[in-house]
Formats: C-alpha cells, sequence, structure tokens
C-alpha cells in the first residue's frame, strides 16, 4: 500500500471516529517493544525543566506597532528540553527571527509539556484562548514522537491535533505544525526498530498533515529535527541524552519551521508561487503528505477546496532562513 493511501486511511479514521488503524501489524507489536526496552538502556532520559522562554524578543526593532503574538504548543521539543539557556529554545529561535524579518517586536508564550501526547493539546489550546484579547497571531505545534513512542492509535493522534488546529483557527489564530520526527534516526535505537520507528514516524507526520491542512493549518516535516542530518552528525545535533536535540539542533528545526511562520503571516508573500525547478507543486494533499513526510524542512499548505481526487496542497520546499542563537532579550511574566 502506497504511504499515500496509508496516510489517507489513518486521516479518514481520525475524521469519522475510526480507531482501528494501526500503524503496526500485530505480529511485530512484540518485536518493536523488545528493541525498545534495548534502546531505553542507551537513550538518556533527561528529567531537568526547559528553560523558561516566555517574553518579548525584538526590542531592537521599530517598535510602533503592537507586538505580534506567537505561542509554542506540543511536547518537550517544542518545549525546548535539553538545553539550558532560553535563547537555545525552538520558541525563542523562532520568536527573534520572526522579529527580524517582520521588523517588530514578537511576544512568545509557550505552553508545550514534555511528555504530552497529542491528547493534552486540548489543555494546551485551552490554556492560549483562556484570555479572548490576546489570541497569538500564530501558533506553532511540535508533536508526535510520544505517540508513537506510547503507541497511541493514528486515527486518535490526527483527530486530537486537527481538533486543535480547528479551535486556534476559529479563534483566528494561523497555526503552523512541525510533523512528527523520524525516530528511526535516533542514534541508540537499533534494527530492527530503526526501519520500524521510521516508517510508523513517516506514516503518522503524513497523516498529520492531511488533518492539519484539512482544518486550514499549514505543516512543516521535521524529517530534519531527527532525520538525515542528525543520523549523519549526532555527537553535534542530538544532547547529551542522546535523544532531545541540541542547541545546534533546535537551530536547525527553527530554520525549517521559520519561513512557513513567516509566510502564514503574509510576510513574504511572493513566495508562494511554486518553484518548479525546486520539485514545488499543486497535488492531491495525500500525494503532497507522503512526499513531505520523507523530506525534511517541507511544507504543505491547502491550495483548493477540491480537485479530481478529492482536496489538493501545494508541496512547497522553503529556502532556509539562518537564525542566530539569541539570549532571551526580556521577560514579561
Amino acid at each position: 500500500m502506497s504511504r499515500a493511501r496509508v496516510a489517507r486511511r489513518i486521516a479518514a479514521g481520525a475524521a469519522f471516529g475510526g480507531g482501528g488503524i494501526g500503524l503496526l501489524g500485530a505480529a511485530a507489536v512484540g518485536l518493536l517493544l523488545a528493541e525498545v526496552q534495548l534502546a531505553k538502556r542507551s537513550v538518556g532520559g533527561d528529567s531537568s525543566r526547559p528553560p523558561g522562554a516566555d517574553g518579548q524578543y525584538g526590542r531592537g526593532v521599530a517598535d510602533v506597532h503592537a507586538p505580534l503574538r506567537l505561542a509554542l504548543l506540543g511536547d518537550s521539543t517544542a518545549a525546548g528540553q535539553g538545553v539550558r539557556r532560553a535563547g537555545q529554545t525552538p520558541g525563542a529561535l523562532i520568536a527573534q527571527g520572526l522579529a527580524a524579518v517582520a521588523e517588530r517586536p514578537v511576544t512568545l508564550r509557550n505552553v508545550a509539556l514534555p511528555g504530552a501526547q497529542s491528547d493534552d493539546l486540548d489543555r494546551q489550546v485551552t490554556l492560549l484562548l483562556a484570555n479572548s484579547t490576546a489570541v497569538p497571531d500564530v501558533c506553532v505545534i511540535m508533536i508526535g514522537a510520544n505517540d508513537v513512542t506510547h503507541r497511541m492509535p493514528a486515527t486518535t493522534s490526527v483527530r486530537h491535533l486537527a481538533a486543535a488546529v480547528r479551535r486556534l483557527r476559529t479563534a483566528g489564530a494561523e497555526v503552523v505544525v512541525g510533523t512528527c520526527p523520524d525516530l528511526g534516526s535516533v542514534e541508540h535505537v537499533y534494527q530492527p526498530l530503526r526501519w520500524l520507528a521510521r516508517r510508523v514516524s513517516r506514516q503518522l507526520a503524513a497523516a498529520q498533515t492531511i488533518g492539519v491542512v484539512e482544518q486550514g493549518g499549514r505543516t512543516v516535516s521535521l524529517g530534519d529535527l531527527l532525520g538525515p542530518e542528525f543520523a549523519s552528525n549526532p555527537r553535534e545535533l542530538f544532547g547529551p541524552d542522546n535523544y532531545h536535540p541540541s542547541a545546534e539542533g533546535y537551530a536547525t528545526a527553527a530554520m525549517a519551521v521559520l519561513p512557513t511562520v513567516c509566510a502564514a503571516l503574509a510576510l513574504w508573500p511572493e513566495e508562494e508561487r511554486p518553484d518548479v525547478s525546486r520539485d514545488e507543486g499543486f497535488l492531491p494533499v495525500a500525494r503532497a503528505a507522503a512526499a513531505a513526510a520523507a523530506e525534511g524542512g517541507t511544507e504543505v499548505t491547502a491550495a483548493m477546496p477540491t480537485g479530481p481526487r478529492g482536496p489538493w496542497a501545494l508541496l512547497k520546499r522553503r529556502r532556509r532562513r539562518r537564525i542566530e542563537t539569541p539570549e532571551q532579550e526580556s521577560v514579561a511574566r
């Protein structure tokens, strides 16, 4: 079965309440669990709290407009687990980059929770929308890794994510989702778990993309977060626990997400046209989702209501914007 078809089945199951579509066959579960136990002996656990990075960024830019409001939701990756300084977290990096592009201050609020699965997004969205006068302009969600490691059904995972995106979009926020990273690239995950983890991660990432795009959000494949660059250079891009990204790893992820955040806020409207030389273009959403899951840093956004094969999407391979690692500029608690 093609990746696009699997992703479409999972997303359809999420939309219509199905829960029986699993990411793995039953015969593989026992082997996978045994390999997980072996991997846990080598992959360290980091129980420290991520550094708090909430506050205002871009104090040096023109302050003639009210600050843009940026929010991060999700799991330990969104929270910045594994680094020691606030300025090294993905929220701070994206906020600093967005302030530079928009030429206005950016206020960051991060409600991500280490260890969170997609079913925690409802609580996180409720926190963000509690004050109706301070709805974020743009939200970045990074979620999915814990869904895989805790074997949450893919349909359940996508259902929770799609509901979160729908609530945020209804409230008026733009939404960018960093899809499930490639867990097959963690250094101490061995075969056959490595192959299974990669397959499951990509299936979930593709299904997440379909669910998000159908609710009016955009996705960026975070295969690069634990993908080829990490696999080829784990000592630099993984943190001390060999699982969460290092400061350099978070900078790599933030560079992949920032262009899409800026595009969602119409800061780079001229780049909305597909670049044929970069294999960009319009595809049925399931095919676009499958292609994005296989290549980190690839964006998918809705293109038109429907087409001969259902909803269509625009597949973009945006050029990354280098982000200088900042220190937190000020904190507004």
